[in-house]
């Protein structure tokens, strides 16, 4: 055991020193997800192994974050003055740094189960040591590498009286479950450490994020050294995907569940679904543009169009900024009880939140609680709020104050009367509106989650990810709780492509390189089919550019996949909604064609009849071949006056400088990606000039307003070039110059 918890430390040096003391010099360290890592542990762990090769050091994480930084010249020039307003005051996560610049020194290895999208590509050490899990296999993988040190970062509990305890706050998803099975393996005779190094800034969650601090054997405290969270900024959501989170939104179901990924998919989803809300007309009106009901009658059976008057559940591995959006425009609202009997009774509509002598009788007749009443009846309807907190039992009878007490009988008059005048509740007690795992997110976010009112707080339960995202028995609630709270669940994410035959890829290519990871993408998919009710709904672009040409994401075959085929079930594009489940593979095809781009279908509906897929003298019906961006734009101003579906719906953290120059290096980018493609562009670039001096504030915010030396130079050129390229064209007659 442990020779003594929750030794405090104000430096991280020393807590290097203690678990060190405790493990000896092979570690391997165990970090949370995201935003719960201890970057100052983290950091003097990582410098010591840096100075002492004698320390083997493997770090066991997922999603290590860092301040971008650019490749190219232009990029770097970009993305300095914006780092430094975002990210000047958060100290960096050195291992991280150094792995994306290929630095490690040979004593130190890092292994990732989740990348960011995208960002390890090329990086050859990252790509041989990633570990592919689900993400409710997570622990029992890190255990298999061995971790014997664990580091969280962790809110205090001072602040918010609970003065000797800890919040796991953003990232109790995985620690929850590793901290007991940590100290089994010590109890075996495996020395372990458990280190948390507390932040002041980080929000604090009760429930089961609640720990006591005597858990962790070390504890960094040095308020002094605090620093912001990391934040991830707001990303642009562009035309079209807002109109895929509005066909999302089109399958919510009024009193449902939701679960739904980070991204700008999921920030369309939720602008969308407040919009349903709150302007109930602007949406139907794109609503019956679309034609929603009538081309994709999936919106009938578990859809809806209405205001939602009882609420959304959110439980979701990752808890969005988009969910406390939806909190405070009273659409997360729907509360789930730690009861299965009791949440079935209000699913069915017997029941309501609101306690009553009617409710005691559903609760009797339902053999929750008997009559006469007993003391451990009394105590249950104490516990969910049907009776307020001085009711007790005592000498048989119900004692409702000092002075009044009543017989147990709920059959008697008197007792009735009583009851209903002194002990009845105002509501059940115990209401959860949101079950998340992790959360990471843009800093306007944390502020919000710090300035919750206690009644908002108490309704979000941050927990194990092993109790949200499947529905096996967990500590925290069984199979039969989860169905029973989990009713109409709707489990949204995203992929990068989508076969003809129902797979989906989100994860990684062909070449065996791995994108970012499976997370908890398949855990949800196999969910809601095993739910009465539920439905997975799987986003993507139809389109994308690559080597400066427009692609299909939807394809005929692909050499890896994510998501098998026979878990298909919901599909989205900007172009519509393909419902795969219990259909015929010819269907399957042919649904998925529907709602592919129209520049591509023709083609895929080609390879569909060469494999005998389609029938040969299928045609393409004339309304499927309208799938244009133009159709896009349309739609989305069929709302009527105003932006219904503005480019960052819930704020932005780039100027309006930023975001033009960011689409002018944007264009840039893909206009250079091939070889030929970069001649012509710097060909071009080499003939324009700002003779107007137009773009002098956007050139000096690069730098580059008085350049020096012939790559400074060419830089102010491309980007003057680029930015030219965003100017609309010009008519001339006849013809478009």
């Amino acid at each position: 055991m442990a020779e003594q918890n929750g030794v405090y430390y104000d430096d991280a040096n020393a807590c290097v020193d203690r678990v060190i003391e405790r493990v000896g010099k092979r570690i391997t360290l165990g970090l949370p997800l995201g935003l719960g890592k201890p970057v100052r542990f983290a950091n003097a762990l990582y410098q010591r192994a840096k100075n002492d090769p004698e320390i083997q050091l493997h770090i066991v994480t997922a999603l290590s974050l860092l301040a971008p930084e650019g490749a190219s010249s232009l990029e770097k020039r970009f993305l300095g003055p914006f780092t430094k307003r975002l990210y000047g005051n958060i100290p960096e996560l050195d291992y991280a740094r150094d792995v994306n610049r290929n630095r490690l020194p040979d004593n130190v290895t890092v292994s990732e189960f989740f990348f960011k999208a995208g960002s390890y590509l090329n990086n050859q050490s990252q790509q041989r040591h990633y570990v592919c899990t689900n993400y409710t296999h997570a622990v029992r993988d890190l255990m298999a590498q061995g971790v014997n040190v664990l580091g969280q970062l962790m809110s205090p509990g001072e602040d918010h009286g609970q003065p000797g305890h800890l919040s796991f706050s953003c990232n109790p998803d995985l620690t929850l479950d590793i901290l007991p099975l940590l100290r089994e393996r010590e109890v075996a005779g495996t020395p372990v450490a458990m280190v948390a190094e507390l932040n002041h800034h980080l929000p604090w969650f009760g429930h089961h994020a609640e720990v006591e601090a005597s858990q962790f054997d070390v504890i960094l405290s040095h308020r002094a050294s605090d620093y912001p969270l990391f934040s991830a900024p707001q990303m642009a959501v562009s035309p079209a995907d807002h109109l895929i989170g509005f066909y999302a939104s089109s399958l919510l179901k009024d009193g449902g569940t939701l679960q739904v990924g980070i991204g700008s998919l999921g920030a369309a989803l939720v602008h969308s679904a407040i919009i349903r809300h709150k302007h109930n007309d602007a949406w139907k009106a794109v609503f019956d543009h679309l034609q929603v009901q009538d081309q994709f009658p999936v919106v009938q059976e578990y859809g809806g169009s209405e205001p939602f008057e009882q609420g959304l559940y959110g439980c979701s591995e990752m808890m969005v900024d988009g969910f406390v959006y939806l909190l405070q425009e009273g659409i997360l609202k729907r509360e789930v009880y730690n009861h299965p009997e009791l949440q079935n009774l209000i699913n069915r509509g017997e029941l309501t939140e609101t306690p009553s002598l009617e409710a005691l009788d559903v609760l009797h007749n339902a053999g929750l609680i008997a009559s006469p009443l007993r003391a451990r009846d009394v105590n249950w309807l104490v516990r969910h709020g049907v009776l307020r907190d001085h009711v007790e039992f005592k000498g048989g009878r119900i004692r409702l104050n000092e002075e009044v007490s009543v017989e147990a009988d709920l059959s008697n008059a008197d007792t009735r009367k009583a009851l209903e005048a002194l002990a009845l509740g105002d509501k059940l007690a115990g209401g959860i509106a949101m079950h998340g795992g992790f959360y990471v997110g843009p800093e306007k976010f944390y502020q919000a989650l710090r300035e919750l009112s206690d009644d908002q707080r108490d309704k979000i339960c941050m927990t194990s990810v092993n109790f949200i995202n499947h529905l096996y028995d967990h500590r925290f609630g069984d199979q039969k709780l989860k169905m029973a709270q989990r009713v109409h669940g709707r489990f949204i994410n995203s992929a990068m492509m989508y076969t003809l035959n129902g797979s989906a890829v989100s994860d990684g290519l062909a070449d065996g390189r791995v994108v970012s990871g499976v997370g908890g993408q398949y855990n949800f998919v196999a969910m809601a089919h095993e739910l009465p009710g539920g439905r997975s709904i799987l986003a993507l672009r139809a389109t994308r550019v690559s080597g400066g040409k427009t692609v299909s994401n939807i394809v005929f075959n692909y050499a890896h996949c994510t998501i098998p085929r026979h878990l298909r079930d919901i599909v989205i594009t900007e172009y519509g909604i393909a419902d795969l489940r219990g259909q015929s593979d010819e269907q399957v095809f042919l649904r998925l064609i529907r709602i592919a781009d129209s520049r591509f279908q023709e083609s895929l509906l080609a390879q569909a009849k060469k494999a005998g897929k389609v029938k040969a003298d299928f045609k393409l019906p004339a309304h499927w071949r309208q799938n244009t961006p133009e159709k896009v734009a349309r739609a989305l101003k069929a709302g009527g006056e105003g932006d219904w579906f503005p480019a960052f719906p819930f704020g932005k953290d780039f100027t309006d400088e930023e975001l033009k120059l960011g689409k002018a290096l944007k264009g840039l980018k893909a206009a250079t990606s091939t070889p030929r493609g970069k001649l012509a562009t710097i060909w071009q670039a080499l003939k324009a000039d700002d003779e107007k001096g137009r773009y002098d504030a956007l050139l000096d915010r690069m730098g580059l307003k008085k350049p020096s030396g012939f790559r400074e130079k060419l830089d102010r050129k491309l980007v003057i070039h680029g930015l030219q390229k965003l100017e609309p064209r010009k008519e001339t007659g006849n013809k478009t110059s």
